[in-house]
């Protein structure tokens, strides 16, 4: 693998691959349990919150795949199958520890027998219990990138959290941290402290907060790019017709996602969209997921998309994109146009 293209995360003086893998589907099925507070969705009572059924030995191939074709770094999250994904992910990559990056979440409750995610939880002894069981699973005694899961938060609380991230950094628990938020706000308050890397926020060819984007390119964080693929939508292989699986998230996305209708359908407007958009994306050979990947380092110097994924298949088909690097800036701008994007100002980049 090229070092050449590798990207920071933020200051932290973290070299990482100018993409990771993301692995919530390889959590399986979990869903919503009983919450001690008012579930902030509507209808989800029960609704999946998982990709549906995985095979262990399939996702930890899967794993091992990505790093052989170079990648370096794996996003998770403690509540992906209520601790399974940190679980698998820990299994498949014991033995490569050293020469891995590590990015985790924290922030939401859930109870790793049942499989059900029972709540939110951001205070500072919730915190320390959080990291402890993050570090069990993956079977480590440290984390790269600890990032508070919590989409938006009151800012004040905000900082006790901040602060509490910034002792485990002090004590070498975790190395930085980020938040997960499309909220620029929130991004912002995590932005004004040096131990702050990133902010993971959506984006994607569709749709994103590109002042999120800005903020991490002015103040010098990754900008680690979720959803890149819309949910898969921008792989190609659906229609407004296609059903997802009872146990998949996407078959009731109880309004959280722009790209699909409440009852499970890819919305007509985004098919569109893809259509028009083809040609670009798949310019010089490129598959639509490979050109929807490219697209986002063309973008920006400091975007690092993290697809998911299930099989090594789909690992090998998006790692090729590395091989294409990123898309020229006209190509870019065609594509913000057909989006209807607010323009972001490509800045220079290197390669992906």
């Amino acid at each position: 693998m090229r070092k050449d293209i590798f990207r920071n995360l933020g200051h932290s003086g973290i070299s990482v691959s100018p993409m990771g893998m993301g692995c919530w589907a390889i959590g399986g099925p979990f869903k919503i349990g009983h919450w001690k507070e008012e579930i902030p969705f509507p209808n989800a009572t029960k609704a999946p919150v998982g990709w549906g059924k995985v095979r262990d030995h399939i996702s930890i191939n899967a794993i091992h795949a990505a790093i052989y074709h170079g990648i370096n770094f794996f996003d998770t999250a403690d509540v992906y199958g209520a601790g399974h994904a940190e679980i698998i992910l820990g299994k498949a990559i014991k033995d490569r520890r050293q020469e891995l990056v590590i990015a985790t979440k924290f922030g939401f409750e859930f109870d790793e027998k049942n499989r059900e995610w029972t709540g939110i939880n951001g205070s500072t002894q919730y915190i320390r219990e959080a990291i402890e069981g993050s570090l069990r699973r993956l079977q480590t005694d440290y984390i790269d990138l600890y990032q508070l899961h919590i989409p938006e938060y009151p800012l004040e609380e905000a900082l006790q959290i901040r602060d509490a991230l910034d002792w485990l950094v002090a004590e070498g628990k975790i190395k930085a941290y980020a938040w997960s938020t499309d909220n620029t706000e929130c991004a912002r308050l995590f932005s004004q402290n040096r131990n702050c890397a990133a902010i993971q926020q959506a984006l994607n060819v569709f749709s994103g907060n590109m002042d999120i984007l800005d903020l991490c390119e002015d103040k010098g964080l990754a900008s680690i790019n979720r959803s890149p693929l819309a949910m898969g939508l921008l792989t190609g292989k659906f229609t407004t017709k296609s059903k997802f699986p009872k146990n998949d998230v996407r078959q009731n996305v109880m309004g959280l996602f722009e790209w699909f209708t409440t009852n499970g359908h890819p919305k007509k407007e985004f098919i569109d969209k893809l259509d028009q958009m083809r040609d670009v994306l798949t310019s010089n050979g490129r598959t639509l997921s490979q050109g929807a990947i490219s697209f986002l380092w063309g973008l920006s110097p400091v975007t690092i998309p993290i697809p998911g994924f299930k099989t090594v298949k789909q690992v090998e088909e998006n790692c090729k994109a590395m091989i294409f690097g990123p898309l020229t800036p006209n190509e870019v701008m065609e594509l913000e146009m057909l989006a209807g994007h607010k323009h972001h100002e490509i800045h220079h980049h290197q390669s992906p």
